[in-house]
């Protein structure tokens, strides 16, 4: 299990473009029969990708957590980005087709990923934060998720937000997660931008062509610096850092939350003239 250390505003304005990547930028996460695990210390976020093949893959339990079990003081959402899988907890099978989400609550010991075919695997994409109660173990597929379309196409930036773990959906201790997928002929998406300073927050962008990428704003509003995102990795965005991208093609991308609270709304607006 690789480990990411917080980093402050005042050291990333000093970070070249290697450094930025090395400590911001996610790859390698979606392996081919193999599960990859990172454990963050922003807001303890622990981020993950599992492509099981011909074989299930177990979720194990780091020596890191110093814990019996990998969910003995956490909760995980997982949603499927690939092919039709089944996620089966404590010998329960839950079938998780392209971009449905099941939350795993605090407590639960065993969580196996398999996928329907081998040849086209699922790719689960994992968010852990740490939990204090237990949460009913919950599926829930796009087509149940709350859907709210915002933007325009005059802005590049029209867009539908699926809500699947917050306040108003599948109940949590303080995981907030969801997907957002940008209409034909838009490429922007979070602009304007903000920040929340109450909660981290991590992004995984798929759904992008072979040789396209998403720029990805990152840093203080007055201090922004950018990283170029290619298909199926992720960013780590801290508190106090914007998060915004845009494609030089259409992509999808899943965000997901951990911290202080878990409202949608509580974010601090920057006006886009207030960009550096």
């Amino acid at each position: 299990m690789r480990q990411y250390y917080a980093i402050g505003p005042r050291e990333t304005a000093a970070m070249n473009t290697a450094e930025l990547r090395e400590n911001f930028l996610l790859e390698n996460l979606f392996v081919a029969g193999d599960i990859q695990l990172v454990y963050t210390h922003y807001d303890r976020m622990l981020v993950g990708g599992v492509v099981p093949t011909a074989e299930p893959i177990e979720l194990p339990n780091p020596a890191n957590l110093k814990a019996d079990f990998f969910l003995q003081r956490r909760e995980l959402g997982i949603l499927n980005t690939g092919a039709a899988g089944t996620v089966t907890v404590d010998g329960t099978a839950y079938e998780l087709g392209r971009q449905d989400c099941l939350y795993v609550g605090k407590d639960a010991r065993e969580v196996v990923f398999a996928s329907a075919d081998a040849a086209e695997p699922a790719k689960f994409y994992l968010l852990s934060t740490p939990a204090h109660a237990s949460h009913p173990t919950t599926r829930l597929t796009q087509a149940e998720a709350t859907p709210v379309t915002m933007g325009a196409l005059e802005t590049a930036n029209q867009r539908t937000i699926y809500k699947y773990i917050y306040a108003d959906g599948i109940q949590s201790c303080q995981l907030v997660m969801g997907l957002t997928q940008l209409h034909a002929g838009s490429v922007w998406n979070t602009m304007p931008a903000h920040t929340h300073d109450r909660r981290m927050e991590a992004y995984l962008y798929f759904d992008l062509a072979e040789g396209q990428r998403v720029l990805h704003l990152m840093g203080q509003p007055q201090e922004t610096r950018h990283l170029w995102v290619g298909e199926g990795q992720a960013i780590l965005s801290p508190p106090w850092s914007v998060h915004s991208g845009c494609g030089t093609a259409g992509y999808t991308f899943i965000w997901g939350m951990g911290g202080e609270n878990q409202e949608y709304t509580d974010m601090d607006p920057v006006a886009i003239p207030d960009l550096r």
